[in-house]
């Protein structure tokens, strides 16, 4: 049986709703939870595809938090390979900085929903097309990366330019978070760590407005990601079906 490699920095941050569409696809999932063991060093080679989550942590964080540099390591491998990749929200950072962009601090985080807006490349990309030209996505974040100049510009939010790239064939990189539902959601809402960056931020919007959004946009914007999920495990396929030796008879 294949398996996926995931990079886990924070529990507040899981798979979401692609943990079951990966295990649906009959793939074994391997966490790396870096809270848990920052000093692991997983062998990528032995896996099919990898998927860095997000975190409160970013790239400029290594001098304190070593583990980012151990995936950077990994993900520079994966491409090596040519093996699918996908970076979410701190993950798309860390791969846009192994492909050699900068990642910096946005004036204004986005917390909460925001209409995202597909470039031309990115109504048109194999992975991206099911979110149309525009569709709202939930974000949480307060850096971004710029987009590599060996990358594809895939999307955009009226805040924040660079929102989504797509290296090669198989590596993707999402600012926003495609992967919560609901209970992801009020998760984030009540953690203190959380809801102190929300209250600091200075958004027009407060807790009660982005559960009424959650409320409106959740449902269309899970059916749009479960079509972007898939496509991207398309990339990774299936599992090979294990040879089974022919029953014989014997007389």
């Amino acid at each position: 049986m294949s398996r996926i490699l995931v990079f886990q920095h924070v529990a507040a941050e899981p798979l979401g709703t692609l943990d079951p569409l990966i295990r649906s696809r009959g793939h074994r999932i391997r966490y790396v939870n870096f809270e848990r063991e920052p000093d692991a060093q997983p062998n990528v080679d032995r896996y099919r595809g990898l998927v860095v989550l997000g975190g409160p942590m970013n790239v400029a964080d290594r001098h304190a938090r070593p583990h980012l540099s151990t995936e950077l390591r990994a993900i520079e491998r994966m491409l090596e390979l040519g093996r699918p990749v996908l970076g979410i929200c701190l993950g798309a950072q860390l791969l846009a900085h192994v492909l050699g962009a900068p990642v910096r601090r946005i004036a204004r985080p986005e917390i909460g929903w925001y209409p995202l807006h597909a470039t031309d490349a990115g109504r048109q990309d194999p992975v991206l097309a099911p979110l149309g030209a525009a569709s709202p996505v939930f974000q949480w974040h307060g850096c971004h990366f710029e987009v590599p100049s060996s990358a594809v510009h895939l999307a955009r939010t009226a805040d924040c330019e660079q929102q989504a790239f797509r290296y090669g064939d198989t590596a993707y990189g999402f600012q926003f978070h495609l992967e919560m539902d609901r209970p992801l959601i009020e998760r984030w809402l009540a953690t203190p760590a959380y809801r102190a960056e929300l209250a600091a931020a200075g958004l027009p919007h407060d807790e009660p407005a982005i559960r009424a959004a959650t409320l409106q946009h959740i449902g269309p914007m899970q059916r749009q990601a479960d079509a972007v999920f898939n496509r991207f495990l398309d990339l990774v396929g299936r599992p090979d079906r294990r040879y089974v030796l022919p029953s014989r008879e014997f007389g």
